[in-house]
């Protein structure tokens, strides 16, 4: 069994800026493994701009910003093995990878890092009723379709969901010379960022119809229309509000799932708000030396903020390897009032003080809040926000200070003040 002082699964943006930033914290007995072809993860196919906006101060295509951070792995000398698919990690830190060179390795680590991305949920996950021909795809599969393999998917399109990627593949098969009839979403709010919308859709006309959804596939062999329906309050279809929608593609952005198989097998604890790990503010998971970071973890909406995270667990991971011991005692983070997850999920109760990011996603949209922060019920912070939404991922910083008051507190809360449902 070969022996690796840490292992990184992934060598998407979460991978390789973990990777960086353990080497520049000391450590150089780095292994990343990763399973496609290439480094680089999600953003090779990612060809729109916006990405980097926040880490490099100037706009980048997904590649373009994959590209820096593959530059920084590769002039630290960095090793990485491609085409090596992880099929197992144990509670003790050994690694078990696949590839076609080196056959079946096992890996005894000191420290893990998972930074293995998420997946699209599939058609079977929301029981659409229809035929099962061909025009069904994810909005990710026909993202790689028009812009790696070349191909066009379809030519009449509709798109059920309002995230991210599909608001953008309804600008790209735009481009590409089809036409998306409609995008349509199940709830009275977008799950995507509110400049997809402006830049995607209302830039091209297209039509985004909140509160409905799809009842029905129509066609034989391929896709010949979707049949589409409002929903009450329940979110179940009314009835009487259907209507038939020609198309011959539909495309699916109905949500993200943090690819955690791995983490299962390690008896990683997970969240059933975020299908990601349990983490403290070190992204340490319950399993000593495990640490998770970037989608995996949550599901986040800029690579901007995926990278900075993925910076704090590849230094974390050292300090860990270094024999820097946490205490076992730990604080569980209580979201309430519309707040519907926060990350880290607890804090460490010792006595180490730093600046502290807390990242969030609300449950509905609520305009005249205020996001605040308790401990022990004497608020620690506050900040107004004339509205908070689903789609946008809320990120506050707490000073040493007052992470000293939250790690000495009994409990801890997160929560909305004032709020008011839209």
């Amino acid at each position: 069994m070969k022996k690796v002082n840490l292992v990184i699964v992934g060598g998407g943006p979460a991978g390789l800026a973990a990777a960086k930033a353990a080497y520049d914290a000391g450590e150089r007995d780095i292994l990343i493994l990763e399973r496609e072809a290439e480094l680089g993860g999600i953003l090779n196919q990612c060809i729109h701009n916006g990405f980097g906006l926040h880490t490099f101060k100037e706009e980048l295509t997904g590649p373009e910003y994959a590209a820096r951070y593959i530059e920084e792995v590769k002039k630290r000398n960095i090793c990485y093995k491609l085409e090596a698919t992880v099929i197992d990690v144990s509670k003790d830190k050994v690694v078990t990878y696949v590839s076609a060179t080196d056959g079946l390795v096992q890996i005894q680590s000191k420290a893990l890092i998972l930074a293995c991305g998420c997946r699209e949920r599939p058609r079977g996950a929301i029981n659409i009723a229809g035929m099962r021909g061909a025009g069904v795809f994810s909005a990710g599969t026909a993202q790689k379709l028009v812009n790696i393999d070349g191909y066009l998917p379809g030519k009449e399109v509709v798109i059920l969901g309002s995230g991210d990627i599909g608001l953008i593949m309804a600008r790209r098969m735009t481009f590409e010379g089809a036409h998306v009839k409609a995008v349509v979403e199940l709830m009275p709010y977008s799950s995507g960022l509110n400049r997809n919308i402006v830049q995607c859709l209302n830039d091209f006309n297209i039509p985004l119809y909140f509160s409905h959804t799809v009842v029905d596939i129509k066609g034989g062999d391929r896709v010949e229309g979707v049949v589409i329906a409002q929903v009450d309050d329940k979110l179940q279809p009314i009835k009487s509000t259907e209507r038939l929608i020609e198309c011959d593609t539909l495309l699916l952005s109905v949500g993200l799932l943090p690819e955690n198989e791995l983490a299962k097998d390690a008896d990683v604890v997970l969240s059933p708000t975020t299908g990601g790990a349990v983490v403290d503010e070190n992204l340490m998971t319950n399993v000593d030396g495990v640490f998770e970071c970037g989608n995996v973890l949550h599901v986040h909406d800029l690579v901007d903020f995926v990278s900075a995270e993925s910076e704090n667990a590849g230094k974390s991971a050292v300090d860990y390897i270094n024999g820097i011991q946490l205490t076992k005692d730990k604080n569980v983070i209580v979201c309430t009032n519309g707040v519907r997850y926060c990350v880290p999920t607890v804090l460490n109760k010792d006595e180490i003080y730093a600046e502290q990011s807390f990242k969030m996603r609300v449950a509905n949209v609520f305009k005249k809040v205020e996001l605040a922060v308790f401990a022990d019920g004497v608020k620690v912070y506050g900040r107004k926000r004339p509205v908070v939404a689903p789609g946008e991922m809320e990120n506050i910083k707490l000073t040493a200070e007052q992470m000293k008051v939250l790690k000495q507190a009994k409990t801890v809360e997160i929560t909305l003040i004032k709020g008011e449902n839209k």
